[in-house]
């Protein structure tokens, strides 16, 4: 096993994070602030989730072909649900007394999403993030079948060759990998409470 596998994971995954973020921020917030089409959304990403990783991989390999672009594309779908949902049950739990103080001091609707009710909530959308991030980590492993490279193809190498210290080298490196992240970003989800809790103590 060599760095490359290791920044090629990494690229795929962290690549993959932000364009789920892009994507799920605005579907949450299309679901709070639209009921028409709440439903829809959050059952749309509800259903995406119990799509086995591998299987959606291969449904998407058959129209795009083979390659990362078809695993980032996958991986972003997977990862839809903890983004999407957080942001909406973020900004559904804000306090209906903020709301109404923003409205009282002649906020319009865009202006108090953008500049009261998303900082609030981001905490929260922030733990979605997290969870989007963690588990792209373990489902890019996937990535190898479909051409995509990464750590994945170091454990299927090793599996198709019976050889243990592959299999453990790459497993021990995802594991590494997915504990670094998941405790850098829960200390930052923890400043961000902290801070929340402070602003609120202050109003």
């Amino acid at each position: 096993m060599n760095g490359t596998m290791i920044l090629e994971h990494l690229y795929i995954v962290l690549l993959s994070v932000a364009f789920t973020v892009v994507i799920g921020l605005p579907l949450g917030v299309l679901a709070y602030m639209k009921k028409s089409v709440r439903a829809a959304v959050l059952w749309t990403v509800d259903i995406l989730q119990t799509v086995p990783a591998l299987a959606l991989l291969g449904m998407i390999m058959v129209f795009l072909g083979a390659g990362k672009p078809t695993v980032m594309i996958g991986l972003v779908l997977y990862s839809l649900l903890p983004v999407v949902h957080n942001t909406y049950l973020g900004l559904s739990d804000i306090e209906p007394a903020i709301k109404e103080a923003a409205d009282g001091m002649g906020m319009s609707r865009t202006y108090r999403l953008l500049h009261v009710e998303i900082p609030i909530a981001f905490p929260v959308i922030f733990t979605g993030i997290r969870i989007a991030t963690v588990t792209s980590i373990g489902v890019a492993v996937f990535a190898t079948f479909v051409g995509g490279g990464g750590l994945g193809s170091i454990i299927y190498r090793g599996i198709h060759i019976q050889n243990m210290q592959l299999i453990l080298s790459g497993t021990l490196s995802l594991m590494a990998m997915a504990v670094l992240f998941d405790s850098g970003m829960a200390y930052i989800e923890k400043r961000l409470y902290r801070r929340g809790t402070v602003k609120s103590d202050k109003h």
